[in-house]
């Protein structure tokens, strides 16, 4: 009687301590999913604003076709891409396209002074930095979520029921140097 209480006993608390395992990453996997969808709002702002911006610009600076049809490129691919290792770099090159679109505007005095670019000039930076916030929060529920899946003994139970490493955010090789800008006249 008193082997068969100890083995009711252990059973339960096996299961108890699988249920607070299961629903720990069930948790972790949600704020993984929730973290993406924080960084494609920001996305789908950004890719918004590119249009405007882009047609802001041609109206003062029509001849700089080469930057203008990377960023309209850029943006396209970007909206159509569904894998988010694939999207992060070409998202990547797409700030750098931009980076280059917002630095004509010092060639380019009126279009400085135009206040219609002016202001879509500031929601893109304010977007930007919301990105820049998603994308750090994104990596972090991500390694919470893989350190959650990978811990003995937790993995027994993450292997069980199928939960699967996601992947991080991350930016291309070449959008990690300092970008560089060079003004024609």
């Amino acid at each position: 009687m008193t082997m068969a209480l100890i083995c009711i006993g252990l059973l339960a608390l096996l299961l108890g301590w699988g249920a607070w395992v299961f629903n720990r990453l069930v948790r972790l996997r949600n704020q993984v999913n929730t973290a993406w969808a924080d960084i494609d709002v920001q996305l789908t702002r950004r890719h918004d604003l590119v249009p405007a911006l882009v047609a802001a610009v041609k109206a003062y600076a029509g001849h700089e076709s080469a930057v203008l049809q990377a960023v309209t490129q850029l943006r396209a691919q970007a909206v159509a891409q569904k894998g988010r290792a694939r999207l992060g770099e070409v998202e990547s090159s797409l700030e750098q396209a931009l980076g280059n679109l917002l630095a004509l505007k010092e060639a380019y005095p009126d279009l400085k002074a135009n206040e219609n670019f002016a202001q879509l000039q500031r929601d893109l930076v304010d977007t930007e930095e919301q990105l820049q916030y998603a994308r750090r929060f994104y990596n972090g529920a991500v390694r919470d979520y893989r350190d959650g899946i990978q811990r003995v003994p937790d993995v027994l139970i993450a292997r069980g029921f199928g939960f699967r490493e996601a992947e991080f955010f991350q930016a291309e090789d070449e959008s990690r140097a300092a970008v560089r800008v060079e003004m024609v006249r």
